[in-house]
Protein backbone atom coordinates (compact mmCIF):
# COMPACT_ATOMS: atom_id res chain seq x y z
CA UNK A 1 0.00 0.00 0.00
CA UNK A 2 1.13 3.40 -0.85
CA UNK A 3 2.16 6.17 2.03
CA UNK A 4 -1.53 8.10 2.60
CA UNK A 5 -1.78 11.49 2.01
CA UNK A 6 -1.69 13.75 4.42
CA UNK A 7 -4.14 16.72 4.99
CA UNK A 8 -2.94 19.27 7.10
CA UNK A 9 -4.84 21.25 9.66
CA UNK A 10 -3.50 24.01 11.12
CA UNK A 11 -5.02 26.32 13.45
CA UNK A 12 -5.23 27.25 17.37
CA UNK A 13 -7.33 26.73 20.62
CA UNK A 14 -8.50 30.04 20.21
CA UNK A 15 -10.72 30.82 17.30
CA UNK A 16 -9.86 32.97 14.46
CA UNK A 17 -11.65 36.82 15.05
CA UNK A 18 -13.01 36.58 11.24
CA UNK A 19 -14.61 32.92 12.23
CA UNK A 20 -16.28 33.40 15.46
CA UNK A 21 -18.87 31.62 14.41
CA UNK A 22 -17.99 28.73 12.44
CA UNK A 23 -16.17 25.40 13.96
CA UNK A 24 -12.89 25.16 16.01
CA UNK A 25 -10.04 24.06 13.64
CA UNK A 26 -9.71 20.85 16.02
CA UNK A 27 -13.42 20.48 15.35
CA UNK A 28 -13.25 20.81 11.56
CA UNK A 29 -9.79 18.45 11.56
CA UNK A 30 -12.25 15.79 13.38
CA UNK A 31 -14.90 16.21 11.22
CA UNK A 32 -12.17 15.93 7.71
CA UNK A 33 -11.08 12.72 9.86
CA UNK A 34 -14.52 11.10 9.59
CA UNK A 35 -15.28 12.48 5.93
CA UNK A 36 -12.47 11.52 4.16
CA UNK A 37 -11.35 8.32 6.10
CA UNK A 38 -15.13 7.06 5.03
CA UNK A 39 -14.49 7.70 1.41
CA UNK A 40 -10.88 7.09 1.08
CA UNK A 41 -10.07 4.70 3.70
CA UNK A 42 -5.89 4.41 4.77
CA UNK A 43 -5.41 6.62 1.61
CA UNK A 44 -5.47 9.42 3.62
CA UNK A 45 -4.47 10.68 6.95
CA UNK A 46 -5.69 13.66 8.83
CA UNK A 47 -3.28 16.03 11.19
CA UNK A 48 -4.13 18.71 13.59
CA UNK A 49 -1.21 21.16 13.90
CA UNK A 50 -1.23 23.95 16.35
CA UNK A 51 -0.10 26.99 14.99
CA UNK A 52 1.37 27.91 18.40
CA UNK A 53 3.22 24.21 19.04
CA UNK A 54 3.86 23.13 15.34
CA UNK A 55 6.36 20.55 15.56
CA UNK A 56 9.79 20.18 13.37
CA UNK A 57 10.85 23.00 10.64
CA UNK A 58 8.18 22.48 8.17
CA UNK A 59 5.12 22.61 10.27
CA UNK A 60 6.68 26.03 11.59
CA UNK A 61 7.68 27.61 8.52
CA UNK A 62 3.82 27.28 7.76
CA UNK A 63 2.68 27.87 11.15
CA UNK A 64 4.86 31.00 10.84
CA UNK A 65 2.88 32.15 7.30
CA UNK A 66 -0.27 31.52 8.94
CA UNK A 67 0.33 33.94 11.32
CA UNK A 68 2.37 36.66 9.44
CA UNK A 69 -0.08 36.79 6.70
CA UNK A 70 -3.08 36.92 9.12
CA UNK A 71 -4.67 33.83 7.20
CA UNK A 72 -8.23 32.60 8.76
CA UNK A 73 -8.04 29.15 10.35
CA UNK A 74 -8.60 26.50 10.04
CA UNK A 75 -6.10 26.34 7.28
CA UNK A 76 -6.38 22.87 5.16
CA UNK A 77 -3.04 21.77 3.29
CA UNK A 78 -2.11 19.11 1.20
CA UNK A 79 1.01 18.48 -0.30
CA UNK A 80 1.84 22.42 0.07
CA UNK A 81 -1.01 23.53 -1.23
CA UNK A 82 -3.58 25.42 0.61
CA UNK A 83 -6.92 24.02 -0.24
CA UNK A 84 -9.17 25.26 2.18
CA UNK A 85 -8.76 28.50 4.72
CA UNK A 86 -11.59 29.65 7.41
CA UNK A 87 -14.65 27.57 6.01
CA UNK A 88 -12.69 25.31 4.38
CA UNK A 89 -14.98 23.37 1.73
CA UNK A 90 -15.28 19.33 1.68
CA UNK A 91 -15.59 19.34 -2.51
CA UNK A 92 -12.88 21.39 -2.83
CA UNK A 93 -10.35 19.40 -0.77
CA UNK A 94 -12.20 15.96 -2.11
CA UNK A 95 -11.12 17.30 -5.69
CA UNK A 96 -7.21 17.80 -4.69
CA UNK A 97 -7.51 14.11 -3.53
CA UNK A 98 -8.71 13.21 -6.26
CA UNK A 99 -6.20 14.75 -8.64
CA UNK A 100 -3.04 13.78 -6.99
CA UNK A 101 -4.61 10.02 -7.75
CA UNK A 102 -6.88 8.97 -4.64
CA UNK A 103 -10.16 7.01 -5.18
CA UNK A 104 -12.91 6.66 -3.34
CA UNK A 105 -12.96 3.13 -1.85
CA UNK A 106 -15.50 0.45 -1.24
CA UNK A 107 -15.97 -0.74 1.99
CA UNK A 108 -14.12 -4.01 2.03
CA UNK A 109 -11.52 -1.86 1.29
CA UNK A 110 -11.24 0.12 4.26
Amino acid sequence: MKTPVEVRVYGAEELCASCVNLPSAQETASWLEAALCRKYGRQVCIRYIDIHQPEGEEEAAFSRRVIDEEMWYPVVEIDGDIVGEGNPRLKTIQNKLETMGLKPVTTVNR
